[in-house]
């Protein structure tokens, strides 16, 4: 099923000079209504007119986190105040939140967008979606919630945390789908079987996971935790929330809504426009908002395009689920390291769980680098050689794909503090 046939199916042809137009509208707004655009533009020369195709937003400048922070709360914002009929925020774990704002019509647009993404996945209105996301500030839980509104479904608000309870109300209410991040999720499995109940016995036909990286390994967890398809969708507070692209149930990658969202790929050092299947950090424009419209938001997601037809019948171009981000990329003793690699290595290897922690520190003059990962219960039970095999195993691969050495710490089952949210993994030490 197509939520938004007309605009998902457009020929591309007809969907550039869409994007064209509504480009060239969204930065002569902000060029008008936004100081801070207006300041950059006139110190590269650049004026609304210059825009005259596709390409020559190339000639924009790049928006970073960094500049809705340097203008908290409002200077990014092209409507007043009294526009607007929502506000969200960041945790704002380091200094100030940036903050994000809707008006009306955005709120359409972004249930419109969600219920895409939802549909695409499988979604229909017999479902009955538990959202496992907190509800508050976070985008997630409310896009997610009034886009699968708008599709007709059952929603239970369920929230964050209290596990055994959202097991409850999944057997009793007959819950179909479940919303939440990766790690949250199998967390509500590992409960489930404490309490004596099977994941796989509920009614748990489809997971819309999010909100943060999860590997194609983490896939087959959450699949073989709960016998349901696991899906991938994206989306980020700074240019909408949910509802940027979401995968279809036909061929890899997430569609994205391009009539809403200009993408490109740019390589992080240079900062060039890279083409077509070339691996790049994602690089978005808003080309509908109306309170925050952004110009080429520098996501620091790595990933690749590919513009070709999908099987599902949708023309919009689809990208890659997101391999690691230019700046949780980790520098060890000179090498390049992505924790979704380590993480690849570990689920891949039979007799670990996904529960795991990297630690970065120094011993003396040298960076030192241990991976500590929880054991499964039956081989943690079984004999000492059955598990210095497996930290034997784990030291080899990780050796072989990083080019460095890692201690391996094997660590008993439920040893790792479990999240409700965004779940921590990594832990440098060497600047404390």
């Amino acid at each position: 099923m197509i939520w938004d046939k007309e605009h998902e199916c457009m020929d591309r042809s007809e969907l550039y000079d869409l994007q064209l137009l509504r480009l060239q509208k969204t930065v002569s707004k902000v060029y008008d209504r936004v100081p801070y655009y207006r300041n950059l533009f006139d110190e590269k020369n650049i004026k609304p007119e210059d825009i005259k195709s596709l390409k020559d937003v190339q000639k924009l400048p790049f928006t970073t986190k960094t500049a809705l922070r340097d203008t908290y709360p409002y200077g990014l914002f092209a409507e007043p105040v009294n526009q607007l009929v929502r506000l969200h925020a960041s945790s704002g774990t380091t200094g100030k939140p940036t903050v994000v704002g809707y008006t009306r019509n955005d709120l359409e647009t972004w249930s419109n967008l969600v219920a895409r993404v939802v549909t695409q996945a499988g979604i229909t209105g017999d479902d009955i979606v538990q959202i496992t996301f907190g509800y508050g500030l976070f985008t997630g839980a409310f896009g997610l919630h009034y886009g699968l509104e708008k599709v007709g479904v059952a929603i239970v608000p369920a929230s964050v945390g209290n596990t055994e309870r959202q097991i409850m109300l999944m057997q009793d209410f007959g819950t179909t789908a479940l919303v939440g991040t990766p790690s949250y999720c199998l967390h509500l499995a590992e409960v489930a079987r404490k309490m004596g109940i099977d994941p796989k016995s509920l009614n748990v036909r489809l997971g819309l996971y999010g909100s943060e990286a999860w590997t194609e390994s983490m896939r087959g967890e959450l699949e073989k935790a709960w016998g349901a398809l696991p899906t991938d969708n994206y989306g980020l507070s700074e240019v909408m929330g949910p509802g940027v692209a979401g995968e279809c149930t036909a061929e890899p990658g997430m569609h994205i809504n391009e009539d809403h969202f200009l993408a490109e790929i740019i390589d992080p050092e240079t900062e060039e426009q890279l083409d077509y299947g070339e691996e790049g950090e994602l690089v978005l424009t808003t080309l509908t908002k109306e309170a925050l419209p952004i110009i080429r938001y520098r996501t620091r997601d790595i990933t690749v395009l590919n513009p070709e037809k999908c099987s599902c019948g949708r023309t919009t171009a689809r990208m890659r689920k997101i391999s690691g981000r230019t700046d949780d990329m980790l520098i060890i003793s000179g090498v390049n390291v992505y924790p979704s690699q380590i993480e690849t290595v570990l689920i891949d290897i039979e007799g670990t769980t996904p529960h795991y922690k990297i630690i970065i520190d120094k011993k003396g003059y040298l960076d030192y680098l241990e991976v500590q990962v929880e054991v499964n219960e039956k081989l943690f039970s079984g004999n000492f050689r059955d598990l210095e095999e497996l930290e034997s195993n784990i030291r080899g691969r990780l050796r072989s794909v990083l080019q460095l050495n890692a201690k391996v710490r094997l660590l008993e089952p439920h040893s790792l503090e479990r999240s409700t949210g965004k779940i921590k993994r990594v832990f440098d030490y060497r600047n404390c």
